[in-house]
């Protein structure tokens, strides 16, 4: 009986123990995610307003353009 509960207590033991690495290797790598999404959503933000800088810089109608030079 006191052979099978330390048995039991050695496995529980041991599961804990990996489920500590698993844990520790999402939490480094949701880190990782996070910071990359970070970098993404700044670089996403920095086109956004490029394209909106060259939207305002285009002429609003084709009217106010002048023609090519061939006419």
């Amino acid at each position: 009986m006191m052979i099978d509960l330390e048995q039991r207590l050695a496995t529980l033991e041991t599961r804990l123990a990996f489920q500590d690495d698993t844990i520790d290797a999402l939490n480094t790598e949701v880190a990782q995610l996070q910071e990359r999404l970070l970098r993404m959503q700044r670089a996403l933000e920095l086109v956004a307003r490029r394209q909106t800088d060259l939207a305002a810089n285009l002429p609003a109608d084709a009217s106010e353009e002048p023609p090519p030079p061939h006419y």
